[in-house]
């Protein structure tokens, strides 16, 4: 199974949208999958039900920062470069999503709250909500990445 099929499998068994990115990608970051998902719980839903940014995205974003982040906060080069790699990422899913990675603009045609409770996931809400297809998309998209990635190593 790919990390695409992985991601949209992990969402449609209730996860969210940033821990179902995220944890599809656990062998190449090195976290168990316990940890990832306890880590990722966090940004589901535009984080934390708030309708801002894709937690489909800030899953991605954080495979990317795991497998080529910077740590030292007194390299301005470095940090550039990554945050380089960052908007690249961002500017594919907004190539494939209506130039946006903000949640409630995803999901512009579907009544959302941001009252803390999950939404039960009904049959009507996979139906209706497209989040499945964005995890599959920031999963493709940092496969894309790391593909590049080793080219380059």
């Amino acid at each position: 199974m790919n990390h695409k099929e992985k991601a949209k499998e992990l969402f449609l068994e209730g996860y969210n949208c940033a821990q179902s990115v995220f944890a599809a990608f656990c062998e190449e970051t090195g976290m168990d999958r316990e940890t990832a998902l306890k880590l990722s719980s966090s940004f589901g839903a535009g984080m934390g039900k708030m309708r801002e940014v894709c937690g489909a995205v800030s899953g991605m974003f954080m495979v990317a920062g795991l497998i080529d982040g910077y740590d030292e906060p007194d390299n301005p080069e470095e940090k550039k470069k990554h945050y380089e790699r960052i908007q690249a990422l961002a500017e594919k899913f907004k190539e494939k999503n209506d130039g946006t990675i903000i949640c409630r603009e995803l999901l512009k045609n579907i009544e959302t709250n941001t009252d803390p409770k999950p939404d039960a996931r009904t049959a009507e809400y996979y139906k209706l909500r497209p989040c499945a297809r964005f995890v599959e998309d920031a999963a493709e998209i940092i496969d894309e990445f790391l593909k590049e990635r080793k080219k380059l190593l």
